[in-house]
């Protein structure tokens, strides 16, 4: 029997063969585009995306106007885990960071697949998990660390997310990635090209240096991959 070549995205890649089987012929493919807005906070999200290429915001829109992301799901992982399970109502908004593309199924079928079983729901919970760990640890680290080390920290997930080494981020969306002003990351992004770890050309950057990088970045890029490698398998 001819077998099945599942898209290129690590929640999918890990279903059984007869959990995959319970949303195959319902997944459909999207392309991503830069910047799209996939749900805004306290909307229902309708659709669950399994990204292949490109990386997803999540992000926190504070009163003053400020807006600051939380986590990114790329992929390894999807957006809207713990919609499937419960509440359907986003509890952040998600935009598109690096564009790319996905397969998407509607809430309701994937609701109504981890219904019929327990593994799914499991793989589902532990995706909500691995997210929420890194929300987690982000907070904190946008708290603690530098901006050096937070924007080598952020550079570093966007990349492992995306796959890509050339990535589409302007000042504005650095700035909200690490919870900085825009001249902060303007100045730090200067003195990791001088140290050759990035070229960076107008929104466009291109890693240069991945362990000039990882000696830069705090320790929190280490420890959520630590958590993702636990809860999801290397």
């Amino acid at each position: 029997m001819e077998t099945m070549v599942r898209p290129s995205n690590g929640f999918l890649s890990a279903l059984s063969a007869d959990d995959y089987e319970l949303i195959r012929t319902h997944l459909r493919t999207v392309d991503l585009p830069h910047e799209a807005v996939l749900v805004e906070t306290g909307e229902m999200l309708s659709r669950a995306y399994f990204p292949h290429r490109g990386v997803i915001s999540l992000i926190v829109k504070l009163a003053k106007g400020e807006h600051v992301q939380v986590a990114m799901i790329g992929r390894d992982s999807l957006l809207g885990a713990f919609s499937a399970l419960g509440d359907a109502n986003a509890l952040n908004t998600a935009v598109v960071l690096v564009p790319g593309t996905a397969s998407t199924l509607d809430i309701d079928r994937l609701r109504a697949a981890a219904d019929r079983s327990a593994s799914l729901r499991t793989q589902l919970a532990r995706h909500g998990l691995a997210v929420y760990a890194q929300i987690q640890q982000t907070a904190g680290c946008n708290a603690a660390h530098p901006v050096e080390s937070r924007l080598s920290r952020c550079l570093l997930q966007t990349h492992d997310l995306s796959g890509d080494f050339r990535l589409l981020l302007t000042q504005e969306a650095m700035a909200q990635m690490i919870g900085a002003r825009r001249n902060s990351v303007s100045l730090v992004a200067n003195t990791l090209q001088q140290a050759n770890f990035i070229h960076y050309s107008r929104g466009h950057i291109q890693i240069n240096n991945l362990d000039g990088l990882r000696q830069t970045a705090c320790e929190c890029y280490a420890t959520v991959k630590m958590q993702y490698d636990r809860l999801l398998g290397p």
